[in-house]
């Protein structure tokens, strides 16, 4: 059986782990990873796919992977949900492959859901609290004032106008550097270049 986004999102279950995930990862320190997170990564894998010419199936299937990468191991909640098991094994070797320790784009949904997750920059990712208390996380994603993801069928670009008296462009290249790179194998896997342009500079 063929399980919809829509149903994933309806499950109190998944809806639960989602909210107990970002509240660990906010006891951590770690910046927001919450239902704005997983539906921007959502959305934006799905979109990526859709542009490149991908089939609808999957399109979802990688709108799902995105709803569903930082809850952990899903086997056992899409096998409950009576999804195929094809596609649950698209689907979590996505999320498996998506974390930069151990990161891979095997397939399409796992490079689409690499670069939906690691473009998504922005201030409101970070956690209320005084900015005496920043790490540089937050204060990386604290001075984007722009974010825009722009995808041809040869390019996906990453355009962000960031605040050099909040964060140095250094410092984002010291916490962003593997990620960045990353996004350049994940674009690779799809046929594209992937570009990065900050404050009107192109860098890659």
């Amino acid at each position: 059986m063929s399980i919809t986004l829509e149903q994933v999102k309806q499950s109190e279950e998944i809806t639960s782990y989602i909210r107990k995930a970002d509240e660990s990862l906010s006891a951590l320190g770690f910046t927001e990873h919450s239902f704005a997170h997983v539906g921007l990564v959502s959305a934006q894998a799905s979109a990526i796919l859709k542009t490149l010419g991908y089939d609808d199936r999957t399109c979802e299937l990688a709108a799902i992977a995105g709803w569903l990468h930082d809850i952990g191991n899903v086997i056992r909640i899409l096998d409950k949900m009576g999804a195929a098991p094809e596609e649950t094994a698209t689907i979590i070797t996505a999320i498996g492959n998506h974390d930069e320790k151990t990161a891979f784009p095997v397939n399409p949904v796992a490079a689409a859901l690499i670069l939906a997750d690691k473009m998504d920059v922005r201030a409101n990712r970070v956690r209320p609290k005084a900015r005496a208390a920043f790490d540089i996380h937050d204060r990386v994603n604290y001075s984007v004032k722009k974010h825009e993801v722009t995808l041809t069928d040869k390019e996906i670009c990453l355009t962000l106008a960031i605040d050099t008296e909040v964060c140095a462009v250094i410092e984002y290249f010291e916490i962003f550097m593997d990620r960045m790179l990353l996004c350049r194998r994940a674009a690779e896997k799809l046929g594209l270049h992937f570009a990065l342009v900050i404050n009107g500079q192109r860098m890659a």
